[in-house]
């Protein structure tokens, strides 16, 4: 009995420690940009203290780091949290050559070395999602942890397929009202319409090619034996109302890297930190202060 109570105060101790600093507000945060080589600037979001945990967010297939919009004011000061905009996406750089996410992942380890970050927590989103899984099967010395929000295990299925098809008809400029579909497709519950508009607004400045690019590389990609050597703390988040990612996706992922736990949000579809903010950051959150402070 002593032992757990020693235990639960730990746990309180490192609890308090976490998020002792407060959470951030829209004031803290600031648009920044690196210059990871002459043909590819990244645009970031940066918050939280400078001494902080370094966090790496990685949005969704047209999305940009404003995906994390609602989300960020609800993260402790504590965490040291960086945004990114990936190649091709919101204002980052558009360069000709591949969109594959293992090139993309190696931007993420470019940009770590560009601004000084040794290791991070790295949480992605749908196409973020398999971007964080390519680079954790890369870079593992450079993982603290991972959060995979609508992961995917593979693309091989009708619904990837069917959406490429209609990919592969778009030509520049794309229409408004198909970004608007699309995004809502992703949804089950309603958003805030200001943060809808910013979404679809977002995703208008990828160009076509890019749109094709990124969908017909995502086809091959599976991680999943990859996966299985390493052991690094993962959550995966998933809304059961996900139309694009399943819940078997989850499963392969979860039997697939070691020490990982699954959080189903219901009544919630593909986009689980638009439709439900509060509860994803508090989910991450604790998450995040068990397995950083044991690091």
């Amino acid at each position: 009995m002593a032992t757990l109570k020693r235990q639960i105060l730990v746990t309180l101790i490192s609890l308090l420690s976490f998020f002792g600093k407060g959470f951030c507000d829209k004031n803290s945060l600031v648009e920044k940009q690196v210059k990871i080589s002459d043909e590819l600037t990244l645009h970031y979001a940066e918050q939280g203290a400078p001494d902080g945990e370094p966090v790496i967010l990685l949005h969704g297939y047209s999305d940009s780091w404003h995906s994390y919009e609602l989300v960020m004011p609800l993260l402790p000061e504590s965490l040291h949290v960086y945004a990114v905009s990936m190649r091709g996406h919101g204002n980052s750089s558009r360069p000709a050559g591949s969109y594959h996410p293992d090139v993309m992942a190696d931007d993420i380890a470019d940009l770590m070395k560009n601004l000084g970050i040794n290791k991070a927590a790295i949480v992605g989103h749908s196409l973020g999602a398999t971007v964080a899984q390519s680079f954790a099967t890369r870079y593992l010395d450079k993982i603290t942890a991972i959060v995979l929000i609508g992961g995917f295990a593979h693309y091989n299925k009708k619904t990837i397929y069917d959406f490429k098809a209609a990919v592969d008809l778009l030509t520049d400029p794309i229409e408004p009202a198909f970004v608007s579909e699309f995004q809502k497709s992703t949804l089950y519950r309603s958003i805030p319409k200001a943060f809808f508009k910013t979404v679809v607004s977002e995703s208008m400045k990828v160009p076509v090619a890019v749109w094709k690019s990124v969908v017909s590389t995502m086809l091959g990609c599976n991680y999943l034996d990859a996966l299985q050597k390493i052991s690094i703390p993962t959550l995966l988040i998933w809304g059961n109302r996900d139309v694009f990612a399943s819940i078997e996706d989850q499963q392969l992922l979860q039997r697939a890297i070691k020490s990982s736990k699954l959080s189903i949000f219901k009544n919630v579809g593909h986009g689980v930190h638009w439709e439900d903010p509060g509860k994803f950051s508090k989910e991450i959150r604790a998450f995040l202060s068990q397995n950083l402070s044991e690091n």
